[in-house]
């Protein structure tokens, strides 16, 4: 598998000088982008593309992955719009292809996307870390979409699923599908439906096809109380890409924390990549920030990253040495 940092706004930049001295030459970024702005624009042309992957070529980064997709909103939660959104998605799908982008992130968390309730949590050595407590949002108000029951994104996501599989399979992309993060039942009247491994496989198998996989992000599999390593083998050939990453806590009140820090086995989970043939990207996710550091962005945060490059790379060293019976397990 092939390693990767991920990319977005004007705080990452210097990741992109940085990412040649670690020897990273896969890049994962956000969608719609342009390096001459800050924000998120809604024009999917190919050259906004071609704009965005010129500037990682000029650091040797290219780009694998493409997440953080901010239009498909309407096709959640089924507006009058949903059909607009979906083929918004399509035109993406192939301005992918025109530009050899093999690999699509999205999620079916409608409003909220991923959330936390604290973004300053003290973890080792006083480094600032991301948490959630469900107990500090149970009197949340409900939003102006009302209350989202799960029956309605469940319908919503298998008509989505029919329209975008096909074209991803026209045009070989992966979909990789995120989990709910946090895994829990809903926000504020907004319902959650891919809390769990077995709802992640039941949303694969709507339409079925060797396109239509899981960005298996180990945080939110082991918020969900799962064997993260065991959960890899299941998945197998049906994860498009990964997210290296490790909480302490369950689904209702966790803190994240250094990859090498929490609940997960991380030598067994790359054991499991390795095991599965796992040929795809996977990226550090959710650091904590170091105290030097600006928390302006929690999670994302450049030195977490480059901590758990190394952490990571080790891993995977040991673990394929291992394999050929050059080490024993750590």
């Amino acid at each position: 598998m092939d390693i990767a940092l991920n990319f977005f706004g004007d705080h990452h930049a210097p990741l992109k000088a940085i990412a040649q001295q670690l020897g990273v030459t896969k890049a994962v970024c956000t969608v719609p982008y342009s390096p001459k702005k800050s924000t998120y624009i809604e024009s999917y042309h190919t050259l906004e593309l071609r704009s965005q992957q010129l500037e990682m070529n000029r650091y040797g980064l290219e780009i694998a992955v493409l997440e953080g997709i901010k239009f498909i909103d309407d096709a959640k939660l089924g507006t009058n719009k949903a059909d607009q959104a979906i083929d918004e998605f399509c035109t993406l799908l192939k301005n992918m292809s025109k530009l050899g982008i093999e690999t699509v992130c999205y999620n079916w968390m409608p409003v909220f996307g991923w959330f936390r309730t604290h973004v300053d949590v003290p973890v080792r050595g006083g480094a600032l870390a991301t948490g959630f407590t469900l107990d500090a949002i149970k009197d949340i108000e409900d939003t102006s979409v009302g209350n989202i029951k799960a029956e309605d994104l469940w319908k919503n996501l298998q008509y989505f699923m029919s329209r975008v599989v096909p074209v991803a399979e026209q045009y070989k992309i992966q979909l990789a599908l995120h989990p709910d993060d946090p895994p829990v039942g809903g926000i504020a009247n907004v319902e959650r439906i891919l809390t769990s491994s077995d709802a992640m496989m039941k949303a694969i198998n709507l339409v079925e096809s060797e396109y239509n996989g899981i960005a298996f992000c180990q945080g939110t599999f082991a918020t969900m109380g799962c064997d993260v390593p065991k959960e890899i083998r299941r998945f197998d050939k049906r994860i498009h890409f990964a997210h290296f990453r490790d909480v302490v806590g369950s689904a209702e009140q966790f803190v994240e924390s250094f990859a090498d820090d929490g609940i997960t086995d991380m030598e067994a989970a790359i054991e499991s990549y390795y095991d599965i043939g796992f040929e795809g990207v996977i990226r550090p996710d959710h650091t904590p920030t170091f105290i030097t550091e600006s928390n302006q962005n929690p999670g994302y945060g450049i030195l977490g990253n480059l901590y758990t490059i190394g952490y990571l790379r080790g891993l995977m060293e040991a673990v394929a040495k291992r394999k050929k019976g050059e080490l024993h397990r750590l």
